[in-house]
């Protein structure tokens, strides 16, 4: 029974990486889907895509030097509570220049379209992340009934 599961998972392990090698995912490719969409769904100019997207990837090379620097300090539970504190309060402070750093670059932004414009960039940013995430995860949220909320179980 043992060697049938161990050989029943080694397998499917095994279509999974298969599986993971014809879908790897390329930043470029990405990259340039993303402001494909963007302009598109935000109807943005020539003019102002070349003003706004060198300042966007710059906001996000910004943002991603500290997505890795968080994710590291998720890897491994710190030993003692002095640790976890420290571990806390140094992904809350990420947080904070997370923040901060969305703060000034929408402030830049705005200095080369108008609100009503990045508010439509920002909303199509949006839905391009959740249209890929459905693509890799396998399709739409199944539908919730108007009034219901979403249990979270952990």
């Amino acid at each position: 029974m043992k060697q049938t599961l161990m050989l029943l998972f080694a397998l499917l392990l095994s279509c999974s990486v298969q599986a993971q090698d014809n879908k790897k995912f390329d930043p470029e490719k990405f990259d340039t889907e993303q402001q494909q969409f963007i302009t598109r769904e935000a109807g943005l100019s020539e003019q102002e895509s070349a003003k706004f997207f060198p300042l966007f990837r710059e906001m996000k090379h910004k943002q991603r030097a500290l997505y890795d620097s968080q994710r590291k300090l998720g890897f491994k539970k710190p030993a003692d509570d002095k640790a976890c504190e420290q571990a806390i309060r140094q992904h809350d402070k990420i947080d904070v220049e997370l923040k901060q750093i969305q703060q000034t670059y929408h402030n830049k932004f705005l200095t080369v379209m108008p609100a009503s414009k990045l508010y439509d960039v920002l909303r199509a940013e949006e839905r391009f992340y959740r249209q890929q995430l459905r693509s890799w995860g396998g399709g739409p949220r199944p539908n919730r009934p108007k009034g219901t909320k979403r249990e979270h179980t952990r």
